[in-house]
């Protein structure tokens, strides 16, 4: 079994204006890296659409169909203060969730170790019925729905490392004591949840905030001490990785200090962890990550230490 690299040019059709973070520039360089010869064995395959029923069992399908009729046939049309929809916007998002859940198919089937999805919108802001922070449809969570209804499994677990919290992945996780979101994140910052007193409704939500310049060592006592003991805890039967780069040093919209190697000892933890609970079952789905040369390398270290495996 090797990695699956699963991605659609139609996500780089997602048009978010000029200057905005979340831009097609940052697919493109993702696809660019993941080109060069080291990744030459690297198993790829195009994101389909999904199909728009299985958003609705997660999301308020009136919202699902508030999005899409919201895409314009040309211009941008803003959903929120900065999540916007351009004319391939409705595509886009279809194949973000079909990217995922193509992945999960892959790796619960047994046909790849594990995998890694480059696709845009991004997912984890969006909650059961609002779109914000750039997300339209919670990828990482329809692919959790998508697992369990397809191959019969109960426990999904998603570890988001995003700068971020994950509001949206929380919101749809919380009353489910069968699906377990936990969430490393500066805090204080947008969207101003994800405080630990924030737990599920069956302890099955696991926050830890980091302060503004936290690096190394805090990271790895977070997850030494908290993240790897409440997921392993938990005995999941597949892992989902919301996999933002934007807790960098060099991003531009927050303030942790991580380095290129913090993700690569992230993605170790969590592939033994996976190895340990889940028979190595790891998707890993693409969230933030705005300073372009910094996402660009640890995504190509990311996918790195996936293909190691």
């Amino acid at each position: 079994m090797a990695t699956l690299f699963v991605t659609h040019h139609n996500c780089i059709e997602h048009d978010t204006g000029p200057g905005h973070p979340e831009s097609p520039d940052r697919l493109r360089v993702i696809q660019r890296v993941l080109e060069s010869e080291e990744f030459m064995f690297l198993h790829r395959e195009e994101a389909p659409k999904a199909d728009i029923n299985l958003i609705k069992s997660v999301h308020d399908p009136d919202y699902v169909d508030s999005v899409m009729a919201s895409i314009p046939t040309e211009g941008m049309v803003a959903l929120d203060g900065d999540t916007y929809v351009s004319p391939g916007s409705g595509d886009a998002a279809l194949r973000a969730v079909g990217g995922a859940c193509v992945a999960v198919d892959a790796v619960m089937a047994g046909h790849e170790r594990n995998a890694f999805v480059g696709v845009r919108p991004p997912g984890h802001h969006a909650e059961y019925n609002r779109a914000m922070g750039f997300c339209l449809f919670n990828n990482a969570a329809v692919a959790a729905r998508h697992a369990r209804d397809t191959y019969g499994i109960k426990r999904v677990a998603v570890m988001d490392f995003d700068v971020h919290h994950g509001n949206g992945t929380q919101d749809l996780f919380w009353n489910d004591p069968d699906l377990f979101y936990c969430s490393t994140h500066q805090w204080p910052l947008y969207p101003g949840t994800g405080a630990e007193t924030e737990r599920g409704c069956a302890n099955n939500i696991l926050n830890v905030g980091l302060e503004s310049g936290s690096g190394t060592a805090e990271l790895q006592h977070a997850f030494t001490q908290t993240v790897l003991p409440g997921i392993a805890a938990f005995k999941p039967e597949l892992l989902i990785i919301s996999a933002g780069f934007d807790a960098h040093k060099n991003d531009p919209l927050a303030g942790l200090a991580f380095s290129d190697d913090d993700f690569v000892w992230m993605t170790q933890q969590l592939m033994a962890l996976a190895d340990a609970q889940c028979q190595g079952r790891v998707v890993s789905i693409l969230e933030g990550g705005y300073d372009l040369p910094s996402l660009a390398k640890c995504v190509l270290m990311h996918v790195r230490t996936l293909m190691m495996g």
